[in-house]
């Protein structure tokens, strides 16, 4: 692709106003080949030969020689950059050279794995070897031979903790011969999602034990800050990190792309939504293989549709080339559109991160990611989907109005100059461990020794389960409670909770269209709440809560939803107190109490508010982790003497200390939550608390606490250098404020930031 073509194009379109904040010019690479210390078996190295996979890169090569030499191995390079035969080749090598040997292969979702299956069969084919998925969809005539007889299965977390572990007896066979265990992506097992398969690795390797096997694990993943740290804590076993990338790259220019300012006085910015149509379309039109990244699924919804109607009005020819992705539609959509995109019927896709992770959708040449996703890591692997093919190629990142965005858009470097983030993941969480500690007492007695497996919290919550009598202790083993049936049915291992609400046509016969997580679903299927599926807009006329169902009729709307919400916050207990700058520092358990109060209606493009309306939700409460730190006594005295005001100087503090929060753990800002208050009811103080918006905490309060200096002086800094006069979505306005972002007060929330970082 010829990137300074088209940038060159943007720049004389009458729509560009100086967007482009920044080119950083990712240079060529050249590959770098490894040897390997012992010669594969020779049909493997035929036919790796025959596909034109050989020579090895260096990172290859040293993944193949650390596996074959006993060790669990960790790759950590770029996307595109062949992490799949680091794993294929020594599978596949000890299959040929031990009969009956197996692997287990683990991706994060059931697209990933059939599209590995693919790329596997290739190899394994030739050679005489079986492999398959087994996930939901693997139809049931087919299971008992997959079990029998396939040499590689392919699954992801939720099977291997719903269907195989539960039932290892009929996998008994495969599991006493299972020699190694693939977890790839590792980097998207993080916060929840993380810790639920943390302990679901635990309970293979438990199973495997009382099988007597005792598997390697090769796992892979996208650049992260703490590789070695976040492996061992997501297996429980020692690994060793290979992150020398040795493959080819083409080049890539990246560029940052800001919004225009539309109001000076505001410094309110044209919406990244609008933003990313322009470049979406522009690129199709101009025959340029795209995708399309939306932070939800309703603006996923929103920029197809504005695609849609853009390239229908100018080049209708490309209309129906482009389609919209996402989690939530059936099975047989999205292989559709991913056949449609790989096979070239498709010039472009918006979509969600579904397609963020290494499904092969062919060559792609430009992706346009709309706001920053939340870590480096997750952008840098969201930008590399195109240029996968060793070409140039473009890449956009668009900035939101919010603080973190724009403070990549002031200085890049902070962003292409900066390590990648820590993952955290937190296995040891009490909602999470115990739920898994039911699923293993299901699957075999516990016992004492299973603390070295469960981690130091085992005993603990075990004792908590026995008190709830969910388990009896009979002679020094634990067993279930004979009113407890298949517990792992009963846990949701990508949110805390496993309730799910049912969204229903209500004109089509109240046909189901998708499912939605219940801890969202009071902000999302409200009644009166706009939701799109499939680019087109329904209305919710009611959301049913003792059958947990949302009645819902299509609608033509020309505005969208927003929520408000209260949010209350009880103090259980300090674990952890520090003087940062003179300033007292908190870290402890919180209880936290959100009500759903009523929504806005606001026009698409505009934003314009056209409405308001109440609601009446039962609340939501949970037990998190939090930090929260004291106010210089001096602070409101000196606001007062200025004529400024207190409450919204904290309000403010703590929303851009919120937005800037994921520079320093790897998160996402709806990860976080936040209160402020002159005078809270636990502490008499006035006080700024920042918690993991997550039953049980996740390990980013704790990060916060321990960089606390650091984001003061960040947060500072985005503040004082935004130029807006009075405050803005920028720097001290919040797009999830339950208050509608009142009071707030940009002068104030200086002053007190200035004063936490002067004691």
């Amino acid at each position: 692709m010829d990137t300074l073509a088209f940038l060159d194009h943007l720049k004389a379109h009458p729509s560009y106003k100086n967007q482009i904040a920044h080119i950083e010019q990712v240079p060529r690479r050249e590959p770098s080949y490894g040897e390997l210390e012992e010669p594969l078996h020779p049909a493997l190295h035929s036919c790796l030969e025959a596909s034109h996979l050989l020579p090895l890169y260096r990172h290859q090569a040293q993944a193949v020689n650390a596996a074959r030499s006993g060790k669990n191995i960790f790759v950590v390079t770029p996307a595109a950059s062949g992490k799949t035969l680091c794993y294929n080749v020594p599978v596949l090598d000890r299959a040929l050279k031990e009969k009956g040997s197996r692997a287990l292969y683990v991706f994060p979702t059931k697209a990933l794995s059939q599209d590995q299956l693919r790329g596997l069969r290739e190899l394994a084919s030739p050679l005489g070897l079986e492999c398959a998925t087994f996930d939901g969809d693997t139809p049931p005539q087919e299971r008992s031979e997959i079990k029998r007889s396939a040499q590689m299965v392919l699954t992801n977390p939720d099977m291997l903790h719903l269907g195989i572990l539960p039932n290892h007896q009929s996998w008994s066979r495969f599991l006493r011969r299972l020699n190694y265990v693939v977890v790839d992506e590792a980097h998207i097992y993080r916060g929840i999602f993380g810790s639920h398969v943390a302990n679901v690795l635990r309970r293979l390797r438990r199973l495997c034990a009382i099988y007597g096997a005792n598997p390697q694990f090769v796992c892979c993943s996208a650049t992260i800050a703490n590789p070695k740290e976040h492996i061992e804590r997501l297996v429980g076993l020692p690994f060793e990190v290979i992150d020398e990338d040795g493959s080819p790259y083409g080049g890539k220019d990246f560029v940052f792309w800001n919004p225009p300012i539309i109001d000076q006085a505001s410094s309110s910015r044209r919406s990244a939504n609008t933003e990313a149509t322009f470049l979406f379309t522009e690129l199709v039109s101009g025959d340029i293989r795209t995708i399309t990244f939306a932070r939800s699924r309703k603006l996923t919804e929103l920029i197809y549709i504005y695609a849609r109607d853009q390239l229908t009005k100018e080049r209708s020819e490309f209309a129906q080339r482009i389609r919209p992705y996402r989690a939530g539609y059936l099975p047989e959509e999205r292989r559709q559109i991913e056949r449609q995109l790989f096979e070239g019927e498709l010039l472009g896709v918006v979509a969600t991160t579904a397609l963020e992770l290494g499904v092969d959708i062919g060559n792609l040449d430009a992706t346009v990611l709309t706001g920053y996703s939340g870590s480096i890591a997750s952008t840098w692997q969201q930008a590399g989907r195109s240029g996968r093919r060793g070409e140039r190629s473009l890449s956009f990142l668009i900035a939101l109005d919010n603080p973190l965005d724009q403070y990549f858009m002031h200085y890049p470097e902070a962003f292409f100059g900066k390590s990648f983030e820590h993952i955290l993941t937190n296995p040891q969480n009490p909602y999470i461990l115990k739920h898994h500690l039911l699923c293993a007492a299901w699957e075999h007695p516990l016992d004492d020794e299973d603390e070295g497996v469960f981690g130091e919290s085992f005993k603990g919550a075990r004792g908590e389960l026995e008190e709830q009598g969910l388990l009896r202790d009979h002679s020094g083993r634990w067993y279930l409670s004979p009113r407890i049936s298949y517990p792992a049915d009963e846990v949701n291992i990508r949110s805390i909770s496993r309730e799910r609400y049912t969204v229903v046509d209500a004109s089509q016969g109240y046909r189901e269209m998708e499912t939605v997580e219940a801890a969202v679903a009071f902000f999302q299927i409200h009644r009166g709440a706009i939701y799109l599926h499939q680019g087109e807009a329904h209305l919710i006329s009611e959301l049913d809560l003792s059958s947990r169902t949302a009645y819902a009729m299509p609608v033509d709307a020309d505005y969208y939803t927003q929520t408000k919400e209260i949010t209350d916050l009880s103090v259980l207990q300090v674990n952890q107190r520090k003087e940062a700058r003179g300033v007292s520092v908190y870290l402890g358990e919180v209880v936290v109490t959100t009500r759903v109060v009523g929504f806005r209606k606001k026009r698409q493009f505009t934003e314009e508010v056209i409405g308001d309306e109440p609601l009446d939700l039962p609340p939501q409460t949970f037990h998190t982790v939090s930090f929260w730190f004291d106010i210089p006594e001096q602070a409101a005295p000196q606001l007062a003497m200025k004529g400024l005001d207190f409450a919204g100087g904290l309000h403010a503090t703590e929303h851009a200390a919120i937005a800037l929060l994921p520079l320093f753990a790897l998160c996402d800002r709806n990860d976080i939550g936040g209160l402020s208050t002159p005078a809270h009811a636990d502490t008499g103080k006035a006080q700024i608390f920042i918690y993991d918006a997550y039953p049980g905490g996740i390990g980013i309060a704790r990060k916060g606490f321990e960089l606390v200096e650091e984001l003061w002086q960040a947060t500072l800094k985005a503040i004082s250098e935004c130029s807006c006069e009075e405050g803005c979505p920028s720097c001290i306005q919040s797009p999830k404020c339950g208050n509608n972002n009142e009071p707030l007060d940009k002068r104030a929330a200086q002053m007190i930031l200035e004063a936490l970082l002067a004691q």
